[in-house]
């Protein structure tokens, strides 16, 4: 009986995240302009004017943009931040450790607020440099995380074998340290990446008036006849991030180190 139980849970967790998506996702068929339920009348014609919008490319195409920049900034800054805290022993690296993963727990409507009022005093104007420094804020968090989990669960001893019989320092990182951190980079690029291109909080902030697609889908909902559009649109949307999360699921299974979200 127990093991029904567990079922009969785990099934009604599933249908209370799910249901919600299942419902757009019938919407984003429905051949009238409406949302009237049960739908009398299904069709792939919302499919076709979503691609035709031109704001609905030029969304898609920043929303790339800024994945893109903000994963390869927290690539390198993560990775580099997880490997400066686990090797090096000096004061302050705890603290250090948890100002590193702070960002992603604090609410992100503070964090929205801290860039823009930055930014206005800078002076500097809002780009799509200004999203990408946004989105990174909690991108390097996610790598961090994930490449300090894969080195923990790593030992230094192959690395020292490897110096000992000649390696240089480059040679040792390219042939031994590389290879270890290799699948954490990459599931923590994929995470980075899926939680740049579906934000939204942050992005209000930093955005000014451009748009990326979760900003273009907010801006058209209330209207009733772009209404069916941004349901296609937010059908894209979910598959375009469930892939990599997917993908770094995944990666992070057979290799050991834990993705974090946001």
């Amino acid at each position: 009986m127990s093991r029904i139980g567990l079922r009969i849970a785990a099934g009604a967790v599933l249908a209370f995240l799910y249901i919600p998506i299942i419902v757009i996702a019938l919407y984003a068929f429905n051949a009238e302009r409406t949302q009237a339920w049960p739908i009398r009348q299904f069709s792939t014609q919302w499919f076709a004017a979503a691609l035709d919008n031109p704001s609905v490319r030029d969304a898609l195409g920043l929303s790339i943009q800024v994945g893109l920049s903000a994963t390869l900034i927290a690539l390198v800054l993560g990775s580099l931040a997880a490997f400066a805290v686990h090797r090096f022993r000096f004061f302050g690296r705890d603290t250090i450790s948890f100002a590193l993963v702070l960002p992603i727990a604090l609410p992100g409507i503070v964090t929205g607020m801290a860039l823009n009022a930055t930014i206005n005093t800078a002076g500097i104007g809002f780009t799509p440099f200004t999203i990408v420094v946004g989105h990174a804020t909690f991108c390097v968090v996610v790598v961090y995380n994930n490449v300090i989990a894969r080195l923990r669960r790593s030992s230094r001893s192959i690395e020292e074998a490897s110096m000992d019989l000649g390696a240089d320092t480059w040679q040792t990182f390219r042939h031994v340290t590389f290879p270890v951190i290799r699948s954490a980079l990459l599931a923590g690029g994929l995470l980075a990446f899926a939680l740049s291109f579906d934000e939204i909080i942050v992005t209000t902030f930093t955005a000014g008036t451009q748009e990326t697609i979760p900003i273009w889908i907010l801006n058209h909902l209330r209207q009733a006849n772009q209404r069916p559009i941004v349901n296609v649109v937010a059908v894209f949307l979910i598959l375009l991030s469930a892939i990599p999360v997917y993908l770094s699921q995944r990666l992070t299974r057979d290799g050991g180190a834990g993705p974090t979200s946001r």
